[in-house]
């Protein structure tokens, strides 16, 4: 036991010490996203078993993760995710269908979450085992969701056509054939994730291509579907999709347009709403206007202050406002806020 707590309390040093910027405030003290990194690095490289409980149990426990993360509680989730790690490792050693595709869920909530932190290393880990795990799954879901964050994070680590290539044969799996409103969601949600990828290699005709193609999916579907791994689809989704892939494409201005057809409050999830503002945010930022960037990211704070602070993607904004131009009272305590000096 002391020989673990020694080396969980050098992995989060570790870990605070290696934020770029970790200085002032956040050098003084070990902040969430320090923690949560430290401890997604212990329970995926050095994983050990443990009590697992009932399935029931830890399907109660995965399913109040899934809430942390749609509010941003990255606090909650340094402390939740490693042992839901361990439980559902243990737990999947039965073979049961239903226990591998806990643990795949389990596993790519954690990739989503290291997406967020910028830690493309330790979350093509978690998203690798999260795909192996959900062969063993019988709901189609399960794998399609993972191979959907694979493609993310391998589209971070800049491998663009490998990340279109693996959304894209996930959407044709024959699994998810049919006009069951999931699996059109699902379908759907990994289109649009090859369109983004799209639009990250500059490639505007296969963005709007894709992109028409999840509209089609979209269609029909109302006000749009939440999945159960806590990702939903719909018009919205993909108009907030649009409002990134133009950024990507370097047209800050035709993002601005959508979003300003693009009622924030239509969107599901703190986490959606606080993804949104970033966006703007970033628009603005390109277009040159440092005032409106900096109000999108106070805005982007007040849905999501946890997550305002925690995600290197914000602090860059921060700091090219800062660099760019004098710094209002309110840039400067955002930037405090941020431990961005």
């Amino acid at each position: 036991m002391r020989r673990r707590q020694l080396l969980q309390t050098l992995a989060i040093t570790a870990a605070a010490t290696a934020v770029p910027g970790a200085q002032g405030a956040r050098a003084a003290q070990v902040t969430p996203d320090d923690l949560l990194v430290a401890n997604l690095r212990d329970a995926l490289l050095t994983p050990h078993r443990t009590a697992t409980g009932s399935p029931s149990a830890l399907t109660a426990a995965f399913a109040h993760a899934k809430r942390a993360f749609q509010a941003c509680r990255y606090e909650q989730l340094a402390n939740d995710l490693p042992l839901l790690i361990a439980r559902g490792t243990t737990l999947a050693e039965s073979g049961k269908p239903t226990d591998c595709a806990l643990l795949a869920e389990i596993l790519t909530l954690t990739a989503r979450m290291l997406v967020k932190v910028d830690r493309t290393d330790l979350g093509l880990l978690a998203a690798d085992r999260a795909r192996q795990s959900a062969e063993g799954a019988a709901d189609p879901i399960v794998p399609a969701e993972a191979a959907r964050n694979l493609s993310v994070l391998t589209r971070k680590a800049g491998w663009h056509d490998r990340a279109a290539e693996i959304a894209l044969s996930a959407a044709d799996d024959p699994r998810l054939r049919g006009d069951d409103p999931t699996l059109r969601a699902q379908r759907g949600l990994l289109i649009m994730s090859a369109a983004y990828t799209a639009a990250k290699s500059k490639d505007r005709s296969g963005m709007d291509d894709l992109t028409a193609h999840a509209q089609s999916l979209a269609s029909g579907l109302g006000k749009g579907v939440q999945l159960k791994h806590g990702t939903g689809f719909g018009t919205w989704m993909i108009e907030s999709h649009r409002i990134s892939g133009h950024n990507a494409c370097g047209d800050p201005y035709q993002a601005l347009h959508v979003a300003r057809h693009l009622d924030p409050r239509a969107l599901p999830t703190i986490e959606r709403r606080s993804r949104y503002y970033t966006d703007i945010a970033t628009s603005w930022a390109m277009a040159g206007n440092r005032t409106k960037c900096l109000n999108a990211l106070l805005a982007a704070e007040r849905q999501a202050p946890e997550e305002t602070h925690a995600r290197p993607a914000i602090h860059r904004l921060v700091r090219g406002l800062l660099a760019s131009g004098p710094a209002t009272r309110e840039l400067q305590e955002l930037a405090a806020r941020c431990g961005v000096t």
